[in-house]
């Protein structure tokens, strides 16, 4: 079985720099941690799917790199997926645990989608079997994801949920980082300096 874990990086996600910080600095070493993150995970291809330009230069020599549109549907960035099973993951996620990401995977024995909800709204992450089911027409911006997928499906359980996480969307939600878990070190570093 082919699974790809592919970091959605989209130039908006900058807006989270806090004050006085480069934006496009700030929103690299979120990237790049999010896609270290993925990249360390067990039997997944990591992808990174991107509409900011020079993102290349921070993933892993063989990793495919997917240019899109600023505002892409998600549907379609993953008919672009050529394997059995795939996640996309927000970049603005740099302290997400691999754990929930495998958790998602885990749950598509029982359903067709499967997604990680952002606190305040959104979703992290979303899992699903490839191609996408028809029905479905997900965004992790919207409000209520869940709701509106379940509203789609056609029939009951078609539509799982894991643990919830946060994105970082506003310089406040930076409050958010838990300075005690693993990983984020770009950005850690990044905050620390500035």
């Amino acid at each position: 079985m082919t699974r790809i874990a592919a970091v959605l990086v989209r130039q908006s996600m900058a807006q989270a720099a806090p004050e006085g910080m480069d934006p496009d600095e700030f929103l690299e070493a979120m990237a790049e941690d999010t896609y270290e993150m993925v990249a360390g995970l067990q039997l997944v291809t990591p992808v990174l799917v991107t509409s900011v330009p020079g993102l290349d230069a921070i993933v892993w020599p063989g990793t495919e790199v997917l240019t899109i549109d600023e505002d892409e549907p998600l549907k379609a960035i993953m008919s672009r997926f050529d394997g059995d099973q795939a996640v996309v993951i927000g970049a603005d996620a740099p302290d997400l645990p691999p754990l929930l990401v495998g958790k998602l995977f885990r749950e598509l024995g029982r359903a067709q989608i499967t997604l990680c909800p952002a606190e305040d709204g959104g979703a992290v992450a979303l899992a699903c079997g490839l191609p996408m089911p028809e029905w479905a027409d997900p965004d992790l911006d919207d409000p209520d994801p869940v709701t509106t997928l379940r509203a789609q499906a056609p029939g009951r359980r078609m539509v799982a949920t894991g643990p919830g996480w946060h994105r970082l969307r506003t310089p406040e939600d930076l409050t958010r980082l838990d300075p005690g878990l693993e990983g984020w070190d770009n950005l850690r570093a990044l905050l620390k300096a500035h």
